[in-house]
């Protein structure tokens, strides 16, 4: 075993073969995808879910309430972002992100065992809040942990294109949750899904859990983090020199994710509820046209990720926020024709600006701290951020669309992100073909080429 040495000494660790980086990407992204499953499947069945625990309420208070369990357990979120995180630095990165997937998916399976508010009352609507606070926190070290582990273990010249399988892991899980509540919607009477068909699909992620933690339990931590650890350059304080060494990179995350987050949970979860209940579009056919501009989206997002190993993460980033500021109005407007063309065609512009980032961030966001406090670092920014303007965005839309009756609402909300996402995106360092397995270099301020 090497034994720790100075931390200005580099030890070399053996770069891993292209079969065990694939595998360090497939157990990365499968906690991704059970995460936006359980999006899935409570957003598409955010109706039924309604009323099987708020019963009483009238069918615009269940959207809502139901919208504030998806919201309300972000307020946890920087928490396991602050406690997760650091672990991850001090401790390594397999470890953490082998306990979050088992939170996740036991939080999503639990949900499914929760019996209705007509078998047990109050106590239903408490249990599933119950469920979904342990899901935020999770989740809180889940994302920055995954992005770290995939980055850390993938080649420098194609960080790109391994990073992009991330977020391959949230369209995929998003797909199948989606297809699955659609499934149950059209393959069950109203009696049969109210009663237990629902729970089908939250009882799915239980299997789809251990078969992430399997795949992440089998591999070893990623040679960034062992390079640092066999020479003593891992922190014995994470959250301090967090705190202390990398707010600047946490502030501009911050800034950036705003719109990320705006625009992956208008678009991936409450897209369903704004087409058939806002619109009174049908659900056959608004299911089918989000699945199908996702499973577009599945397509092209590796060839996303794979480009900006060529150009760089900020053209395509910068690309997609000036879009959003840009397109979104006018996609909106094509999507109010409620017509299956044109909200096709509304929804295939979002599709196409939110792929451009979804299939960059994986490599841009991991690579902006340095090995000693990535995992801390973005963990904390991410989650802070994703509290504030992610999980709240299907709640704050449906306030406001209600308040005012002005549908065009999901644009403005898009627009504005957008607008405030510019700067930090044109303040980010580009970091394309650049090492980042320098313990506490912050890349991008020093570059080392590839």
């Amino acid at each position: 075993m090497p034994t720790k040495q100075s931390t200005s000494q580099q030890v070399a660790v053996d770069e891993p073969d292209e079969r065990t980086v694939r595998r360090a990407v497939a157990g990365a992204a499968m906690g991704n995808a059970i995460e936006w499953f359980d999006y899935a499947i409570y957003g598409y069945l955010a109706a039924t879910i309604g009323a099987t625990f708020f019963p009483d309420a009238s069918p615009a208070a269940q959207t809502m309430l139901v919208f504030a369990g998806v919201a309300i357990p972000f307020v946890v979120r920087p928490l396991g972002g602050i406690v997760l995180g650091p672990l991850g630095d001090k401790f390594g990165r397999r470890r953490v992100l082998a306990t979050t997937i088992v939170l996740m998916s036991v939080a999503t399976f639990c949900i499914g065992l929760i019996p209705s508010y007509t078998t047990i009352g109050v106590a239903a609507p408490i249990l599933l809040l119950v469920a979904r606070l342990v899901q935020g926190f999770s989740t809180g070290g889940e994302y920055g942990g995954a992005a770290t582990f995939i980055a850390e273990y993938a080649p420098d010249s194609r960080r790109g294109f391994f990073g992009s399988f991330l977020e391959f892991g949230t369209l995929a899980g998003t797909v199948l949750g989606a297809s699955l509540a659609t499934a149950v919607q059209l393959g069950l009477s109203e009696e049969a899904l109210n009663s237990w068909g629902w729970r089908i699909p939250f009882l799915i992620a239980g299997p789809l859990g251990l078969i992430g933690f399997y795949l992440r339990n089998k591999l070893e931590d990623t040679p960034a983090f062992r390079q640092a650890e066999s020479s003593g350059a891992t922190t014995s304080a994470p959250f301090k020199e967090v705190i202390r060494n990398v707010w600047p990179q946490i502030l501009n995350l911050i800034g950036f994710v705003i719109l990320l987050n705006v625009a992956v949970y208008t678009l991936l979860t409450y897209m369903p509820t704004y087409l058939t209940q806002v619109l009174q579009i049908s659900e056959t056919e608004s299911l089918l046209v989000l699945i199908g501009v996702m499973v577009g989206m599945l397509l092209v997002i590796t060839g996303v990720g794979a480009l900006s190993d060529r150009i760089g993460r900020k053209p395509l980033l910068l690309g997609a926020a000036v879009g959003f500021l840009l397109l979104s109005y006018p996609a909106f407007g094509l999507v109010e024709m409620k017509e299956p063309l044109p909200v096709t065609a509304g929804m295939a512009i979002l599709g196409v600006l939110l792929v451009l980032m979804l299939g960059t961030i994986g490599s841009a966001l991991p690579a902006m701290f340095p090995t000693r406090n990535r995992y801390g670092g973005f963990s904390i920014g991410y989650s802070t951020s994703t509290a504030a303007f992610g999980g709240t965005a299907p709640l704050v839309i449906t306030a406001l669309i209600t308040s005012t009756g002005n549908t065009m609402i999901p644009a403005y909300y898009l627009m504005g992100a957008a607008a405030i996402a510019i700067v930090p995106i044109l303040l980010m360092p580009e970091t394309a073909r650049i090492s980042i397995s320098h313990p506490t270099a912050i890349p991008g301020r020093e570059p080392v080429p590839a």
